[in-house]
């Protein structure tokens, strides 16, 4: 008999799964083929058996190399029944980079396919041959066969894997560094499971989209782990496809998906049909959209959409309410406030103008923490370090910047490394990123500091435009005048125009590369701010020459070219 979900006081994902192995409603779908749950609860079965005839002492950390396919499913409901640990492997990481992921969360078993193979071919990872598992291959076929009889609930009576057992390991995006591994235990994520299905309305019925990488928690927590509370049926597709979308959507009656980021706009750069509000589509959760792209989805696929805040570590939570101010991630839940690091007392709320501009941002923006402790965070793997600073003070540190209004609600800011100093006043780069990304041939913004040739910062901004679309300056100029948000520092000093902005696998923007190329480094074209007006001319060879030399008569030419 499958254990009571919850027992304990906690669930745990093997309970979740075993709550399902005799369920024959259709749990997972991928193209045209459909799992009911009791067989994909048998084929995690199937591979806890032949993970565990492995042998070996402690709880196995298996290395997941794939995109998006049932395998993935499979391997994860495996580690569930067999008390084992999946490691996010993320497949856009490369060379010595991807195999110190797998050394440093020390994988015992590779499951991958001919194209992560090529990734890891020639690399020291540490994973002796024969543990490298390919599934498209007929040795993995031979090896499951011998496994078939495998019974779920035998391998959890054996296994005996509670709550407190850890389970996924995640590596965070990148955004501000090398990616950490982030612990997730069982009970963690199925408690996740069940504050999510009932948050956003998960149904038995529902049909969850999933095109987020299920190496990511955004796909695991606020999709595969609701599905498996309320039995509803995932959906996979292999990667992201904007053109696929909707085609996806009907094919599969698809009722709810996740995405983050940029993900919003590319798909309403589609071409429009009159058929795209009578699709299945009821609601959508992610991260990171903005607001115009929000409501413009909203009113073309007639679904409802909900932004959240969160991070795999979990630390900290902010929800949205009906009466949530439109920009604002909402209100926090329990003693969380906005700290200024540097003295640790709480930001005091910030003041706009008439306009809607911030006026006082030196003083109200700080850091997300959580003073009430560490939250959900079960620290990263490996990285005392990392764990130290992120609960420095017995808080939660979260990393990202924000500004909250007289009535309590947050505002995201940046990331820790998004301030910028200029003309003597401190500035986050959130605020100018909303204001930007109105811009109608954007697809996204990135701002970020540069250095002025006497002191401190100037603002540059990265527009990614939409397909097909190109940079016109005097646009872009009369778009800035027409903006009353714009605080009077705000406009950028120097705009790149790409045709990608730099992110992470997860499709969150890294910065990094773009403060490192600057101004005077990329094959890109840039366009400097004339004088104190909204104009822009392109930059050519000769004006950023005329910049070098500006900066080497102040002594900080060792900036732009070190």
């Amino acid at each position: 008999m499958p254990r009571e979900i919850g027992a304990d006081g906690d669930p745990s994902v093997a309970g979740l799964l075993e709550a399902l192995a005799a369920d024959d409603h259709p749990g997972l779908r991928f193209g045209d083929q459909v799992w009911s749950w009791r067989q994909v609860v048998s084929a995690g079965a199937v591979r806890a058996s032949l993970l565990r005839s492995m042998g070996g002492a402690g709880a196995p950390h298996v290395g997941v190399l794939l995109g998006n396919v049932p395998e993935y499913l499979f391997w994860l409901g495996a580690a569930a029944l067999a008390g084992a640990v999946v490691v996010g492997i993320n497949p856009t990481r490369r060379g010595d980079e991807l195999a110190g992921d797998i050394l440093r969360t020390d994988c015992r078993l590779i499951v991958t396919d001919a194209e992560g193979a090529q990734l890891l071919d020639g690399l020291c990872f540490g994973v002796a041959a024969d543990r490298v598992l390919r599934i498209d291959g007929a040795a993995y076929l031979h090896l499951l066969e011998q496994h078939q009889a495998a019974d779920p609930h035998a391998i959890v009576a054996d296994a005996d894997p509670v709550p407190a057992d850890l389970f996924l390991l995640l590596f965070t995006s990148g955004t501000t560094g090398t990616p950490k591994a982030v612990r997730c235990t069982q009970g963690r994520l199925a408690s996740i499971g069940m504050r999510s299905a009932a948050a956003y309305g998960f149904e038995r019925d529902d049909v969850a989209y999933c095109t987020m990488p299920l190496f990511h928690g955004n796909a695991l927590m606020a999709l595969w782990a609701p599905s498996l509370v309320v039995g509803a049926t995932v959906a996979l597709a292999r990667r992201f496809s904007a053109s696929g979308f909707l085609g996806d959507v009907r094919r599969h009656g698809a009722t709810t998906f996740t995405y983050v980021g940029k993900a919003l706009a590319y798909i309403l750069d589609t071409p429009p049909s009159a058929r795209d509000a009578t699709t299945t589509l009821r609601r959508g959760f992610g991260t990171e959209a903005s607001v115009a792209d929000l409501a413009a989805f909203e009113e073309r696929f007639g679904c409802v959409l909900t932004e959240g805040y969160g991070s795999s570590e979990g630390g900290v939570a902010i929800t949205r309410g009906p009466d949530t101010p439109v920009g604002s991630l909402g209100r926090p839940i329990g003693d969380v406030a906005i700290v200024d690091p540097g003295t640790l007392e709480e930001c005091p709320p910030a003041h706009l103008d008439d306009a809607g501009r911030l006026v006082d941002g030196d003083a109200v923006v700080g850091e997300i923490v959580n003073r009430s402790g560490i939250g959900r965070f079960e620290g990263y793997y490996g990285n005392d370090g990392a764990t130290a600073e992120r609960t420095r003070h017995g808080w939660y540190w979260t990393g990202d910047l924000a500004y909250r209004d007289e009535a309590g609600f947050f505002y995201f800011a940046g990331r820790r490394g998004d301030w910028m100093r200029v003309d003597s006043e401190n500035l986050a780069a959130g605020p100018i990123e909303r204001v930007l990304v109105r811009f109608g041939d954007a697809a996204a913004v990135a701002v970020y500091a540069v250095p002025d040739p006497r002191s401190g910062d100037q603002v540059m901004a990265a527009v990614e435009l939409l397909p097909g679309r190109r940079f016109d300056p005097r646009s872009f100029a009369l778009f800035l005048a027409s903006q009353p948000d714009l605080g009077t520092k705000w406009p950028p000093a120097f705009v790149r125009v790409t045709g990608a902005l730099p992110q992470t696998a997860s499709g969150k923007v890294t910065k990094e590369p773009l403060r490192r190329a600057g101004w005077w480094r990329g094959d890109e074209p840039v366009f400097r701010r004339v004088g104190p007006t909204f104009g822009y001319l392109l930059l050519d060879e000769d004006a950023r020459n005329g910049l070098r030399a500006e900066f080497g008569r102040h002594g900080r030419e060792g900036l732009i070219d070190g």
